[in-house]
């Protein structure tokens, strides 16, 4: 059976597991583990990716990410390829480290991200790499020891998690540590990572109520949200991938939207796809990245290599001409 493809979007909330191949340990001491946030941190700057919450276990990681302009596919490509590589340099081996792809599940934001942090956060205590709460709160690899102001850093959120509990400092993090606190009697929840339609509907009572009534709701193992929700997300990267090999099958491609981007602006017709940052040529390349990801769905990587420029910039690219399209009523098709 074919693999599914990945479904993201700018603004998406997922949930990713990593784990080693075999079973086998991706960090074997503090060296790998600072050596892969040192990556992550640098990473998730450079992407604009929120990371809410994280945590490393000797054999497999959590990560609980938003897409920002570079998708998510590129992000975790260029943390995974770069850390296997200087893990296999530093511990002489060679091959395979992670298994097979990454598992990545786009969620509904509500009521699904507080549970996430919580449920990530637990995880070294669950491993029983901490003994307790007390060690948890300053375990150095683990996001929670950052929301719980005992360890610091530049890259991850912990405002927008304390703020659901509550205004001030001391208060919502109170609030925060009684929360996972609570977390601790729940043990390992499947239906925050298991398959398809039990962790759609929100776990398994929930699925045999429906059974019983003999109820449907669409479920699917990349997605984490109720049904309304599942159905909207797949009804949405349908409409997407349609609209895009609708054009193409009309004759569109990249270089027919460089001639609509050129006759807009009144280039030149080598300008559009040169440097620099003449205000006119960087308007230019922003909408036609915008309109050939968007519109026609190339990949940022395909842009990247014809723009002779990296997938971080076509992102923020696309993004600028998302913007300049919409404030100024551009349209593909005149």
């Amino acid at each position: 059976m074919p693999r599914q493809s990945r479904i993201d979007a700018p603004g998406a909330l997922h949930h990713i597991i990593g784990r080693g191949i075999a079973q086998r340990a991706i960090f074997e001491d503090d060296q790998d583990r600072s050596d892969f946030i040192d990556r992550l941190s640098t990473i998730v700057k450079e992407s604009e990716t929120c990371c809410y919450a994280w945590a490393l276990i000797p054999n497999h990681f959590h990560l609980l990410l938003r897409t920002g302009n570079v998708p998510l596919a590129t992000v975790m490509r260029r943390l995974l390829t770069g850390y296997a590589i200087t893990y296999n340099l530093r511990h002489r081996r060679w091959g395979h480290l992670f298994q097979n792809r990454y598992k990545s599940i786009l969620c509904q934001e509500e009521p699904y991200f507080l549970e996430l942090v919580r449920y990530i956060h637990l995880n070294p205590l669950r491993a029983d790499i901490v003994n307790d709460m007390e060690q948890l709160d300053t375990y150095g690899f683990c996001g929670h020891s950052i929301i719980m102001g005992k360890k610091r850093n530049d890259w991850q959120d912990s405002e927008a998690v304390l703020s659901r509990f509550g205004t001030g400092k001391g208060w919502p993090r109170r609030k925060y540590h009684e929360f996972v606190f609570q977390g601790i009697e729940q043990g390992k929840r499947s239906d925050l990572t298991g398959g398809g339609l039990v962790r759609s509907v929100g776990g398994w009572s929930v699925a045999k109520e429906l059974r019983k009534a003999k109820g449907y709701v669409k479920g699917d193992e990349r997605i984490l949200g109720d049904g309304d929700f599942v159905d909207q997300v797949l009804r949405d990267a349908e409409d997407a991938l349609s609209r895009g090999n609708k054009l193409k099958a009309e004759g569109m491609n990249v270089e027919k939207v460089a001639e609509r981007v050129v006759r807009l602006f009144a280039m030149k017709a080598g300008e559009v796809w040169s440097s620099g940052k003449n205000r006119k040529i960087v308007q230019g390349r922003s909408l036609l990245c915008y309109w050939a990801v968007k519109e026609l769905g190339e990949t940022m990587t395909s842009m990247a290599r014809r723009l002779n420029i990296s997938v971080t910039a076509v992102g923020k690219s696309v993004a600028r001409g998302d913007t300049l399209a919409k404030k100024n009523g551009y349209l593909l098709f005149e």
